[in-house]
């Protein structure tokens, strides 16, 4: 009772602080574009703050929201990915090795006391094992899965409450996307299912040279404690891709080889959950929020990219009623139609080698938004991939050509599908060819 009427407050107070400000500092530029986008980062800011304010379960949730651009604007996406988690260090983490693992934290020869990170969920220590390997101990924060459980239980019945008073809550479907969401944040309270991702990956990459995901070991991860070694390494920067020429493509295909090849996706894959070590490898880590993606999912971005390329206004409406998702009877078809035409339009008027996924993408969530169409939950972490591979790329190498990049990926992965049929090649070349 005492948590939900804290949570409640905090609301409040964010709403009333909100609206005092908005009347206050924003009423000038209403309506032109500078304000809109003023008022939408306004909204982040006090959402990141209430959230951090709050505590680790919702400083997790705002993580986790951050990762769907279908649902917030980008100005209120850019400031929930600044969201601060490095909560001050719990105590006892040695304790908490030592009654997890029992006997078997006799093979912890050392553990240094001060962790090397502290973040909403769980700190990492440094440690050597009993055979000299250098390890990183990941440790759960002390009752953090009770707490997210306790904190996701008391949002629920919130959501429920506001869909009975709210027809927009009804049709932003309020509850299932924060289910959604406390579903992610409780996965990464077992540390167990990020052990099992860690051997999935690294099964997946075992025959892939120059990038790596760090080994755990099984048999000293629980619930609570995992157990891996300890990556030393640097972040990428330009003057990496500059002495290794290769590593701009090896990190593109790293995120293509989980969408297409795969199907299992690090939903969290941005420049801070990896590194380059000395030999010019990338580790990657991290990998506690993962997605499997259905066959659906490649499906739908054939379907897209055909769209995009040489598809009518008719192909637009007819994979957005495919593929996304609406509640009947609230969308207005016609001026969605009319939206789609001037993004084609647009996007047309464009050669291929100009165009950014990042830009495309943020167009077309924004319009999915105004008209209450939303894509299926894995179709936008597929997309927020391509984005964050592209930026990452864009970053490393300036004159790529995203566009190109996915459709030369794509034709042997739909070769093995045997999906390759004579009009599907024609149509990839279109594609790429587009705009020149």
């Amino acid at each position: 009772m005492v948590r939900g009427v804290q949570i409640a407050l905090a609301i409040a107070w964010m709403l009333a602080r909100y609206g005092f400000l908005r009347l206050t500092v924003l009423v000038t530029a209403d309506d032109d574009a500078v304000g809109i986008r003023q008022r939408e980062h306004l909204r982040g800011r006090l959402l990141r703050e209430t959230l951090e304010s709050l505590g680790a379960t919702f400083i997790k949730l705002g993580q986790v929201m951050s990762t769907r651009p279908d649902l917030f604007s980008p100005p209120i996406i850019e400031e929930l990915e600044s969201l601060q988690d490095h909560l001050p260090v719990f105590p006892g983490a040695k304790r908490i090795v030592e009654e997890e693992l029992g006997p078997r934290a006799n093979r912890i020869a050392q553990m240094d006391e001060t962790p090397v990170a502290a973040a909403s969920v769980a700190q990492v220590h440094r440690a050597v094992l009993d055979d000299g390997r250098e390890v990183a101990i990941k440790i759960l924060r002390p009752d953090i899965r009770l707490l997210a459980e306790r904190d996701g239980a008391i949002l629920h019945a919130f959501a429920v409450v506001l869909m009975a008073m709210s027809e927009a809550a009804q049709h932003a479907e309020l509850v299932d996307h924060l289910d959604h969401f406390l579903e992610g944040i409780l996965s990464q309270t077992d540390l167990r299912i990020e052990a099992a991702n860690y051997v999935r990956f690294r099964k997946n990459f075992k025959r892939v040279k120059k990038v790596r995901f760090p080994e755990v070991f099984e048999e000293l991860c629980t619930e609570r404690v995992l157990v891996m070694e300890f990556v030393r390494g640097e972040k990428i920067t330009r003057e990496h891709a500059l002495r290794f020429p290769d590593l701009p493509a090896r990190l593109r295909e790293t995120f293509l080889k989980m969408c297409f090849d795969d199907g299992f996706l690090h939903a969290d894959l941005h420049p801070g959950n990896f590194v380059i070590e000395a030999d010019s490898t990338v580790c990657i880590f991290d990998v506690g929020l993962t997605k499997s993606l259905s066959e659906d999912a490649l499906e739908y971005y054939i379907d897209f990219n055909r769209c995009l390329a040489f598809g009518t206004i008719e192909d637009f409406m007819h994979h957005i009623r495919t593929y996304h998702r609406y509640v009947a009877g609230t969308v207005d078809w016609v001026e969605l139609e009319k939206d789609m035409t001037r993004f084609a339009t647009a996007f047309r008027a464009m050669g291929a080698k100009d165009l950014e996924f990042r830009v495309l993408i943020d167009e077309v969530f924004a319009t999915g938004r105004k008209h209450g169409v939303r894509p299926r939950p894995e179709m936008t972490l597929m997309m927020v991939g391509l984005v964050t591979a592209e930026g990452i790329g864009k970053q490393l190498a300036p004159d790529v050509n995203s566009f190109q990049e996915v459709t030369n990926y794509l034709i042997p992965v739909l070769a093995r599908r045997g999906m390759l049929t004579d009009e599907t090649m024609e149509r990839m070349a279109t594609a790429a060819l587009q705009g020149g």
